[in-house]
């Protein structure tokens, strides 16, 4: 069942406050209801320009439907999503992305027949506003130089020739990472990032992790807590679609309440 539209008015006042506070992405009492279930309560959130910020918890504690509301795959049944002081609250994906949040997913969502080139190279073109379907790719350099670049920061240049489907599970993920580089985007949303990976590929992607985060806001779900704990900068905990804590790795490490609930293993 999909959660009713915020029925929220938009606050000029609360925009400010967003610009102000330095926080790129702020959330309101966002709350998702599916019928007599509440996946998400009240969730009052921000994440600060140029911080890689982490979200944890047990199975079932909200993180997916807190991610789909702030890419635009959820509608909130109430509350609001203010990005860089913007009233986002409900926008659809493709007009999220065109604000500036990219999202990687949990499950590889890359094109397996196109090359790796190919794959970014779309993503790329996709903020192109005037190109035409009758003009050959090829014809817009500057797509080929972004994706290029794209495919540089993520460490798959030598590979731009290769069908998607025929790379290493750890270059296909890193490629989805390249994907959302090409978009331009102010925030990037990585779902689970390392799943599957072995650990010398989970050591690559946290140092391509560290690599792009000069210059992008990062939020994160992760199981990993090695990968959490050496990353982020600050966590913040869900429980059955509340914050439960919030703070650097060393306070949530040793917060009474997260080692009950979810460290205690």
């Amino acid at each position: 069942m999909t959660a009713e539209p915020s029925l929220d008015v938009p606050s000029p006042a609360g925009a400010a406050r967003g610009r102000a506070s330095g926080a790129l992405l702020r959330t309101e009492r966002l709350t998702v209801r599916f019928g007599g279930l509440t996946a998400l309560n009240r969730i009052d959130f921000d994440v600060q320009r140029d911080e890689i910020r982490a979200i944890i918890g047990p199975n079932g504690a909200g993180k997916s439907t807190f991610f789909n509301c702030l890419t635009g795959v959820l509608r909130p049944s109430s509350g609001r999503i203010l990005f860089d002081g913007e009233e986002i609250t409900g926008l659809p994906p493709n007009r999220v992305s065109q604000k500036g949040i990219a999202r990687s997913y949990q499950i590889t969502n890359i094109l397996p027949n196109a090359t790796t080139l190919e794959n970014v190279r779309i993503a790329a073109q996709s903020r192109r506003h005037g190109w035409s379907l009758l003009t050959h790719h090829s014809a817009y350099r500057d797509i080929i130089e972004k994706a290029e670049v794209a495919l540089e920061a993520v460490g798959l240049q030598q590979k731009a020739g290769e069908l998607a489907a025929n790379l290493s599970h750890g270059e296909q993920r890193n490629l989805e990472i390249g994907i959302a580089l090409a978009t331009d985007p102010q925030l990037l949303c990585l779902d689970e990032p390392t799943a599957g990976m072995s650990a010398a590929e989970t050591h690559e992607t946290m140092a391509l992790v560290r690599r792009i985060a000069k210059n992008l806001t990062i939020l994160i779900v992760e199981h990993d807590m090695q990968v959490v704990m050496e990353l982020a900068q600050q966590i913040t905990v869900l429980h059955y679609g509340e914050i439960l804590a919030e703070g650097t790795p060393a306070e949530i490490q040793q917060n009474p309440r997260v080692l009950e609930v979810y460290l205690k293993t």
